[in-house]
């Protein structure tokens, strides 16, 4: 990609598989994972494997000061250490200390060269049994510690992190590297991806490469045999000089055939068909292409190598149709789609409760030089999580229905919350992210940004909040729009009002105003009645107290301020 996000004109965008391939590969090199419960128990050993507690050993040994050690020991113990994300030769989380704010750690390690990938690799390929410890979620010593070495030593682990604090490690970055032993112990393979390679990349390139080295084995050990019988004659089955497999023995045979004159082979049709059953190399192979030579009838010529004559037919059919003579018949397949079609499946488990109330996101770091406002994206990350809580929660509430005659499925619930145009959405996000009514510094930033964002004044941001927190849209549009309300609820609430002893307000809309005393009700669609006020000398309504469906109630409350 260019400096602006292009790509270079000669280089053609990845397409179909190969784009699904690199977005894998991006995805196999960054694993996240959830913070990890608190550690209790005894306080002795932080790591319980071998490789965890040489992770440790390298931190301890280039540590300058051991107090922020058992600092950094007690934070990761007592879970301050957040969700933790791992890519090729960086560790990254927020560490939660005494302040308010968590504080951003990281932690880098060397990557390996293509050149000790290739060395390591090969070692894991010849040792089969290094694979299966690796699956098994253990890290042989021997591998660890051989010709390439994974495990870092000291100096090794450079911590970095956004506090004050100049110690190296600080005790953030430490309780970082206490925590990372533990994932190490319950998976090496992220180590293996703090040196640059993912677990899905390696184990494809470990599968590669353990079967380039059984096939060099075997043409190994065939052109070995070849080159120890005399010209023409072919080992034994099951002697020393055989091949190990039937596999083998198909190039064992080819090999032959290619070593002989034209005058020593002879002509299709001399050997007549074997008679005996055929029968397989090992136990386990069913596949009719990899098995071993038929044993010829008395008076047939000598019998030539196997896979040799492309004129012998096996008496045994193991297709599913006849076998055309020098061409050998595989069973057909079965399409997925025919064979899951009557398939009959489970019944979905029932959904899980909601809970009582919405999560809350972590909290961001405060760190320098991010593209964004640590502060606003909390909040949006909060509004999410409550928008989603009450959706499950309206979900899970609604009556379990029939099924309809055409899917067969619940019809979909609506959602407690209605599409929203961006300026009522951001009014919305802005009176919910701070719920209380007092201008802080902390509201007065947003407010003065969501004016610039919107063309609007800051003040009208507040005047649009409170009324936003009055009555949510309605309260909104009472704000912006008056209306004229029919005959009825509105005309009886100013008889209301006299009999109750009230001061005389002007109608005007759907407005009740007293001018003298700089107060107004406003009859919203909805029946209720919403209170606001004005300071003297100017026509500057703001929304004050909770909307109510009594006239005398919120006409009462807003002349007690």
């Amino acid at each position: 990609m260019g400096p602006l996000g292009h790509r270079p004109s000669g280089r053609p965008a990845p397409s179909g598989r190969a784009a699904a391939a690199d977005r894998l590969a991006r995805a196999d090199r960054s694993r996240t994972f959830p913070p990890l419960p608190e550690r209790g128990g005894a306080r002795g050993l932080f790591a319980e494997s071998w490789w965890g507690s040489a992770w440790l050993d390298a931190l301890e040994t280039t540590a300058l000061d051991s107090a922020r050690l058992a600092r950094g020991r007690t934070y990761a113990r007592d879970g301050h250490v957040d969700t933790i994300n791992i890519t090729p030769g960086r560790i990254v989380a927020t560490v939660r200390g005494s302040k308010p704010r968590p504080y951003s750690a990281e932690v880098r390690l060397r990557t390996l060269s293509d050149e000790e990938w290739d060395v390591l690799l090969d070692t894991i390929a010849a040792e089969p049994t290094q694979l299966t410890a690796l699956l098994a979620k253990k890290l042989p010593r021997a591998l660890a510690e051989g010709e390439v070495r994974l495990l870092p030593g000291p100096g090794d682990l450079v911590p970095r992190c956004s506090c004050p604090d100049s110690g190296r490690p600080c005790k953030h970055a430490a309780a970082l590297c206490f925590q990372v032993a533990r994932l190490l112990d319950a998976d090496p393979f992220v180590l293996l991806l703090m040196r640059g390679r993912g677990e899905r990349e390696l184990l494809d390139e470990l599968t590669r490469r353990n079967a380039a080295h059984t096939a060099r084995e075997t043409r190994a050990h065939t052109l070995g045999a070849a080159l120890a019988q005399p010209d023409g004659a072919t080992p034994a089955h099951g002697s020393p000089g055989a091949a190990p497999s039937g596999r083998a023995e198909v190039g064992h045979a080819a090999t032959t055939r290619a070593d002989r004159t034209p005058a020593d082979t002879k002509p299709a049709g001399t050997t007549r068909a074997a008679k005996g059953q055929v029968a397989h190399d090992a136990p386990g192979i069913d596949d009719p292409a990899v098995a071993a030579p038929a044993v010829a009838a008395p008076g047939d010529d000598a019998p030539e190598a196997a896979g040799v004559s492309g004129a012998r037919r096996p008496t045994t059919a193991v297709a599913s149709e006849p076998a055309s003579p020098g061409t050998t018949s595989t069973p057909r397949g079965v399409l997925a789609r025919e064979a899951l079609a009557d398939r009959l499946r489970p019944p979905l488990p029932p959904p899980l409760p909601a809970p009582a109330h919405p999560g809350r996101p972590p909290a961001l770091p405060d760190a320098g030089g991010l593209p964004f406002d640590p502060a606003a994206l909390e909040f949006l990350a909060a509004d999410a999580a409550a928008r989603a809580h009450a959706c499950v929660s309206a979900a899970s509430a609604a009556p379990a229905t029939a099924s309809t005659a055409s899917g067969g499925q619940r019809p979909p619930v609506s959602g407690p919350f209605p599409a929203l145009p961006p300026w009522e959405d951001a009014i919305r996000l802005a009176a919910t992210a701070h719920p209380t009514a007092g201008l802080t510094s902390a509201t007065r930033a947003l407010f003065r940004d969501l004016a610039a964002a919107t063309g609007r004044t800051p003040s009208d941001v507040a005047r649009s909040v409170a009324a936003w927190r009055q009555g949510g849209p309605e309260g909104l549009a009472l704000l912006e729009t008056p209306w004229d309300p029919p005959a009825g609820d509105f005309d009886r609430a100013r008889s209301a009002l006299l009999a109750a002893d009230l001061p005389a307000l002007r109608p005007h809309h759907n407005h009740l105003t007293d001018a003298r005393r700089r107060i107004q009700l406003r009859f919203g669609h909805d029946n209720r009645w919403y209170p606001y006020e004005s300071g003297p000398g100017a026509e500057d309504w703001w929304p004050t107290g909770p909307a109510d469906r009594d006239p005398v109630g919120a006409l009462t409350t807003l002349l007690a301020r």
